[in-house]
């Protein structure tokens, strides 16, 4: 056989290769890493998610926190894994956040991923101990501009959307609240059960079965509209016109991963999506399932970015 023939056959070989081995993904267990701790948000939603995936990719999809850091540990892991499928990320509205806020990432918040689909929507819930003298929003904002620096808000890590909107807050609101960070899941929440911290600005997932059970009062969700998984909650906005913050997750890999396994794994996710069940699963949780395209994530992510920029300018946020 020439030569010309001979390369020929290669080629073919590898295209047929290279399609075998697409075709077969995933042929073993994928790593959904998430950044924060168990029982948080994004540990909830990682794990319902994981679980469905797993059903309908006929393979094991094992969830591992990387706590720290507002999440950029587990977003620099995931940046350098090999981009071949098996190790995902969720991402978080924090991911823009520490865009914004921070000097330095290990990671381009965009070009270092290969984005896939976002998976849920949801607002944030301003809230109290049940004993805190403030009953309303009003009331906190007014305990705060007459002491100022006495009022204290939780958060699941500097940088993180949480530490943004409540920064955002009292800068709208013309008052100072002082920022005690936590390193995600259920700290935040008992902090302010405690009365170590006032107030608590976290998920509807983290802060409903405490509003549920009497130990928390909310003040506030930061949605445009009073959010159907809170009923009886009043705006934000109806206290500070205009304030609204919604958060979202989202599924990522490595940059450079195939696009055959980013098509596989964004139709896994319509699909998981849909399901009525884990629509279910997640409206339990305060949060609404919000599918998209890899390219519709991606311009999402660069546009949130920005206007955190444009926030945390406007705040005066000192960068990290």
């Amino acid at each position: 056989m020439n030569h010309p023939f001979r390369r020929m056959a290669a080629l073919l070989l590898f295209a047929f290769a290279s399609t075998g081995a697409a075709a077969a993904y995933p042929d073993h267990s994928i790593t959904l890493v998430h950044g924060f701790g168990a029982g948080g948000n994004a540990d909830s939603v990682a794990r319902v998610i994981a679980d469905a995936m797993g059903k309908k990719l006929g393979q094991t999809v094992v969830v591992d926190p990387r706590t720290g850091a507002g999440g950029t540990i587990a977003s620099a892991y995931v940046s350098k894994a090999k981009p071949d499928g098996y190790t995902l990320v969720m991402l978080t509205g924090g991911h823009t956040a520490s865009a914004a806020m921070r000097k330095e990432l290990p990671y381009d918040p965009v070009a270092s991923f290969s984005m896939i689909s976002t998976v849920s929507r949801f607002p944030f819930v301003i809230s109290v101990k049940a004993d805190n003298p403030a009953k309303d929003l009003k009331q906190l904002l007014d305990q705060a501009r007459a002491h100022p620096g006495t009022v204290t808000y939780t958060s699941v890590g500097v940088g993180s959307t949480q530490h943004l909107t409540g920064e955002l807050l009292a800068s709208k609101a013309g008052v100072s609240m002082v920022h005690v960070p936590y390193r995600g899941g259920g700290a935040p929440v008992q902090a302010v059960l405690s009365g170590d911290v006032n107030v608590m600005v976290d998920t509807p997932t983290v802060t409903a079965p405490q509003l549920q059970s009497g130990k928390l009062r909310a003040l506030g969700v930061t949605s445009p509209q009073p959010w159907p998984l809170l009923p009886g909650v009043p705006t934000v906005g109806s206290v500070i016109p205009g304030f609204t913050v919604m958060s979202w997750l989202g599924i990522a890999g490595p940059a450079d991963m195939p696009q055959a396994v980013v098509d596989t794994l964004n139709h896994t996710l319509k699909d998981v999506l849909a399901d009525q069940e884990v629509q279910k699963r997640l409206h339990a949780m305060g949060s609404e399932a919000w599918y998209g395209s890899p390219g519709e994530m991606r311009d999402m992510i660069a546009t949130t970015t920005k206007q955190w920029i444009e926030v945390v300018k406007a705040a005066k946020i000192p960068l990290q």
